[in-house]
């Protein structure tokens, strides 16, 4: 699915939220609960293979799982792609085959490979120079046939301590690079370094963030500030990780499933999730067309 309805959006000044996802159920209740867009998280994918978030998940992998997402929903499917899985040449091969899968687009971040998550504690947080991922999203731009395949920037400069000028003199050379929008990144409780960083931001393209860490923050907030695009990046993987674990310890302990003290789905809601009912619609329809065939 591309993302022309995800740009006008953009364009109109409407703010945009987007859901994190990591298989595509959890995509695919992003879109029935009304989300603009998917967000295929690389911390969600990685942690559904129980491997760290730290460029260990190849491109193949992530692209595999990604592709699921898009051809299941019908809104736009965004992947996480850490640092572009090599330099720019690795980029624009990446670039051509997700924009052939569906893949409404693509978000590279400016740390060198191999990352680690930007919320793991004392976790290394090294930065490539400007110019050399510069030249990530120039190839990214170039490799790109559709112009509705969004390119976004994400600049870790406010992760790795490197202050809000720094911050914004990366987003504005990302900007000039191609970029779509920008990502900026920030792992302090509170929102004000990302405030001051929209207050100095003078480019023309939206800007997004994800507030794992600053949970507090209202989404009154993030528009007051010029902020375009919210992404719930963490919340299904943590919350579905939390259930997961919830029921399997109490099953291990339980004599029966009726002294399970946990919330199931009913099954007719996950029926409904797969389009079961489409099935047997589709059945009978090619059923009554079999019907009307001369087959004697």
């Amino acid at each position: 699915m591309t993302s022309d309805t995800l740009i006008k959006k953009l364009q109109k000044k409407q703010f945009v939220k987007v859901c994190g996802a990591f298989d595509v159920m959890s995509a695919k209740l992003a879109e029935m609960n009304g989300f603009d867009a998917v967000w295929a998280s690389g911390f969600g994918i990685s942690t559904a293979r129980a491997l760290p978030d730290a460029g260990i998940i190849t491109m193949t992998e992530l692209l595999d799982a990604v592709r699921f997402m898009a051809e299941a929903c019908n809104i736009p499917v965004i992947a996480d792609c850490d640092t572009g899985y090599g330099g720019p040449t690795n980029v624009a091969h990446l670039v051509k085959k997700f924009e052939r899968a569906g893949i409404g687009g693509i978000c590279m971040e400016d740390k060198i490979f191999p990352k680690e998550n930007s919320l793991f504690k004392d976790g290394r947080q090294d930065i490539l120079s400007k110019r050399d991922f510069v030249s990530k999203l120039v190839a990214a731009k170039n490799a790109r046939k559709n112009p509705d395949f969004l390119i976004i920037g994400r600049t870790e400069a406010l992760i790795a301590d490197l202050g809000v000028d720094e911050a914004i003199d990366r987003a504005n050379a990302y900007e000039k690079a191609g970029a779509d929008i920008i990502f900026t990144h920030s792992r302090k409780t509170s929102p004000d370094e990302i405030f001051e960083f929209c207050k100095q931001w003078k480019g023309k393209i939206p800007l997004m963030i994800v507030p794992t860490a600053y949970p507090t923050v209202t989404l009154d907030e993030l528009e007051s500030h010029g902020i375009a695009m919210v992404v719930y990046a963490h919340q299904t993987t943590l919350a579905a990780f939390a259930a997961v674990s919830d029921v399997i310890k109490q099953m291990s302990k339980v004599k029966s499933l009726s002294d399970l003290n946990i919330n199931l789905a009913p099954m007719e809601d996950v029926f409904n999730l797969q389009g079961m009912q489409k099935i047997r619609n589709h059945e009978s329809t090619i059923e009554e067309k079999v019907k009307k065939l001369d087959l004697n």
